[in-house]
């Protein structure tokens, strides 16, 4: 392989959009037709919803009324039929949850039905009833789907697992509160009404475009009584509790080191990129890290918090993110130059336990901070607090289906909304609100996978980490998220302490405390982590009972200082691992000023490589479904800050930013439909890989784009879907020109009566259409053939396909565009070839790396 001293090559022309209708490869079919009486089904449920309607005699007064609408065992019910998308109040699915019976799973759908439109859905079922008899009887597919209707409790609105509803229902708890979003009083009124009740609310609140998020400290038959006084409630879940970190390692004081290390030291210039540490503070005043955080860059989420760190741990990530390797930058002899710097906001308060509070709120007003202080400055976001799952179980012993792995919660939708460019109304002390009006302003957030933090000597740990899901916030659609690999396995250097002990992780492995998304649902949740880093390892004691954690299997850092102690410490996990990619990521942003987040993202997504360990499970697997069980173990590898930064000759990248209107809809209608599809036709070594004939090559796609969360939960199908688009790409294939390519997979371009090939995968696809086709918002496979199969295979389509503003017209922003990033790359490990120069010379490149 080649040196790689070149920049990437930055596409300058845009793609062509063309109409576009997704191609469908056929099949489906009429589904089971009701069984039983329609007649008398539907007179049931006629009784059955007029008494749900009635109140009883002491029922303090409101609006309208709650409705549960319960499923058959197994059956989905009409969600979309039970949420009227009209003008003016109408009744509105507020929450959908399942549970799990001994006849199957049943749907339940609750739906607020203010008093002037009780007979919406009585107008539906009495049609029903009056049709009965015919083939199709009218609003069939609402109706047949219901076995029940009954008025709604709090035990409706409840979307968490089953048995994490407490059981008492007099035992105070913590509540997160979902309000439907009325008339802009809604949060007023729910916090007069906790006052006036002597009920306890949370310093922060968080609002959505249709959703206010707010934490009670109640009782269940407390929380039951807001619920009857007031038309608000939409949704109810267990706030998470924040991980406990804290832990300070032993530190080697090396105070030569320090000295040595800042005479060879160029920092980054005030302009620079910069690392956001979102943590416990930074220590401005340690000599590694002076020099490169101003203090006007120190920030506090919460005013009443002092400014100056107590805990160890945001320092410890400073020294990460801003050196990437300190270890390396100690050791050299040569000049370090420094390409971005630091800013710190302190995430969590100082002392005493955490009060709970909205995390979402305190991460928007974290990133609202810095972007005052310096509005124009690129930054990454790092963020390595992570929250366990509510009813997680440390021990693998929990069932992980039940508890929903992968599920959004308001802290992870706050970072999709934030990471889409949202933009942050806090003039409210105490209210935040993601404001989708104000223009957007994408933003990288990296964050942390989070740690198993009780692994044990007799753990596979593999198999172990294949059980324990990521922790929140990582499920984010939109972040990078980061795991942990161990680099380290050499005890030879290790203190006598730790004589006899044995890496649990070998070198190259994923570590032995690295969450993983193997238990997510492939079909709702994108794969997590992204990427990989090193963050070190454990061992095990000599008799196999213990895990204790060495300091030469950990990365070196630097140390919150008190009087009398050393200048750096040894840190390790995926919150060490986090740091690093941070920090790569702020130096893609110095090398390539203008790219996006989006773009910046799928580089380091894209350079990112299997260690030969994690190789060889992927060449022992031919399955399609075990390949993205290792993708969700171990997510595209290690990034090579290397491959992110630069081409090589025979190893070229190409970078396309472009923008895209998802969906389109006639007239007044809410229903839309696809829009447009973009066809890019790239600069190609043509040429060059027709020569190469059958030497193999590679060719790796990455598209990289944001959404826009929807959170609450309503059943995240049809117009609920949590991505607010989904993008997905397409390569043209050796037998095709242009013209048959753009009509296998846009039916509007076709000729009438002709026949377009499969649109099954092709084969040389690692992953194919099971990680293509995935959810999420980043898309990456490799394709590996002949270098005459490739010559043509310049032309790559980019479409959407479904999110929620597809179907809500008045949410919809496609008119203002999306923006997507693909990255595109070949390499030729067989033969030398060059690659870079012949496309280079066809465009004039618009961003040349710095030197």
């Amino acid at each position: 392989m080649a040196e790689r001293d070149r920049p990437h090559v930055v596409v300058p022309a845009p793609p062509r959009p063309e109409p576009f209708t997704l191609a469908s490869s056929g099949g489906g079919g009429d589904g089971q037709g009701f069984s039983g009486d329609r007649r008398s089904h539907g007179r049931r449920l006629t009784d059955e919803y007029q008494t749900a309607l009635t109140a009883e005699p002491e029922e303090p007064d409101t609006e309208g009324t709650y409705i549960s609408f319960v499923s058959f065992p197994d059956l989905e019910l009409a969600l979309e039929s039970l949420d009227v998308q009209r003008s003016g109040e109408q009744p509105e699915l507020v929450a959908v949850r399942e549970t799990a019976t001994a006849d199957g799973t049943i749907q339940i759908a609750t739906v607020y039905i203010p008093d002037g439109k009780k007979e919406y859905f009585l107008r539906r079922l009495s049609a029903y009833v009056e049709t009965a008899g015919n083939d199709r009887a009218r609003n069939a597919a609402l109706v047949e789907g219901i076995r029940s209707i009954r008025r709604a409790t709090i035990r409706e609105l409840w979307t968490d697992p089953d048995d994490l509803f407490p059981s008492d229902p007099s035992e105070n708890c913590w509540w997160e509160v979902w309000l439907r979003k009325r008339d802009g009083g809604e949060r007023q009124r729910f916090t007069t009404f906790a006052a006036e009740h002597g009920l306890r609310t949370s310093d922060h609140y968080l609002g959505f475009s249709d959703r206010t998020v707010v934490l009670l400290n109640a009782t269940a038959d407390q929380l039951a009584d807001a619920f009857r006084s007031l038309d608000d409630i939409a949704e109810l879940r267990r706030p998470h509790d924040v991980a406990s970190f804290l832990t300070e390692l032993p530190a080697t004081e090396q105070a030569e080191w320090v000295d040595d290390l800042r005479r060879r030291l160029q920092v980054a210039p005030s302009g620079a990129p910069v690392v956001c540490v979102l943590d416990t503070g930074i220590q401005d005043g340690h000599p590694l890290l002076t020099d490169s955080i101003d203090q006007p860059d120190l920030h506090v989420a919460d005013a009443r918090w002092q400014l100056r760190p107590v805990h160890p741990h945001g320092t410890e990530m400073a020294g990460l993110a801003l050196y990437g390797d300190l270890h390396g930058a100690v050791l050299d002899s040569q000049t370090i130059q420094l390409r971005h710097r630091l800013e710190s906001v302190k995430f969590l308060p100082d002392r005493g336990d955490n009060d709970r509070d909205l995390y979402g709120a305190i991460t928007a007003r974290s990133v609202d901070r810095p972007e005052i202080q310096a509005p124009t400055r690129s930054r990454v976001f790092m963020l390595a607090v992570t929250a366990p799952r509510p009813g997680s179980s440390d021990v693998g012993s929990e069932p992980a289906e039940r508890l929903e792995a992968g599920r959004p919660t308001s802290w992870s939708a706050s970072i999709d909304a934030l990471t889409f460019g949202r933009g942050i109304d806090d003039t409210d002390p105490k209210f935040t609100y993601l404001d989708r009006d104000e223009p957007r302003r994408p933003r990288l957030f990296v964050v942390s996978a989070g740690n198993i933090r009780d692994v044990t000597a007799t753990d596979h740990h593999l198999a172990r980490s294949d059980l324990e899901p990521v922790e929140d916030p990582a499920q984010s659609w939109n972040a990078l998220s980061v795991g942990a690999y161990s680099e380290q396995d050499d005890m030879s250097g290790a203190l006598t302490d730790f004589a006899g002990y044995v890496p649990i992780a070998q070198r190259g492995e994923l570590s032995p405390v690295s969450r993983t998304s193997v238990v997510f649902d492939r079909k709702k949740w994108p794969f997590k982590p992204d990427v990989v880093a090193n963050g070190g390892n454990l061992a095990a004691s000599p008799d196999g009972t213990e895990v204790d954690t060495p300091p030469n299997l950990a990365l070196l850092s630097t140390r919150l200082r008190r009087p009398g102690e050393g200048f750096f410490t040894m840190t390790r996990d995926t919150s060490a691992a986090t740091a690093q990619v941070a920090a790569m990521a702020a130096d893609i942003s110095a090398a390539y000023p203008t790219l996006r987040p989006e773009t910046v993202r799928a580089l380091i997504v894209h350079s990112a490589q299997w260690t030969d360990s994690m190789r060889a499970h992927f060449d022992r697997e031919s399955n399609k479904t075990a390949l993205v069980g290792l993708l969700r173990r171990y997510g595209m590898g290690v990034p090579d800050a290397q491959r992110a930064l630069r081409s090589a000759a025979d190893a070229l990248t190409l970078i396309a930013e472009a923008e895209i209107h998802p969906y389109e809809r006639e007239g007044g209608s809410n229903t839309g439909k696809v829009r447009e599809m973009n066809l890019h036709q790239l600069p190609w070594p043509i040429q060059e890989l027709e020569a190469l004939g059958e030497a193999l090559v590679r060719l790796r796609v990455t598209l990289s784009y944001f959404v826009e969360p929807n959170p609450s939960s309503r059943g995240w199908t049809g117009r609920y879907l949590y991505p607010s688009h989904g993008l997905r790409f397409a390569t043209r294939r050796p037998e095709e020109n242009v013209e048959s390519f753009r009509q296998r997979i846009n039916t509007r371009a076709r000729v009438d009566g002709e026949r377009p090939p499969s649109l099954d995968t092709e084969k040389g696809w690692l992953f194919g259409s099971n990680q293509q086709q995935a959810p999420g918002s980043l898309h990456t496979d490799i394709w590996t053939g002949t270098a005459a199969d490739l010559a043509s295979k310049g032309a790559i389509a980019v479409y959407p396909v479904a999110g929620w503003w597809k179907n809500r017209r008045d949410h919809d922003q496609s008119d203002q565009g999306v923006h997507y990033s693909l990255v595109v790359s070949i390499e030729s490990p067989e033969v030398e070839v060059d690659l870079w120069t012949p496309v280079y010379q066809q465009v004039q490149p618009t961003i040349e790396i710095t030197t």
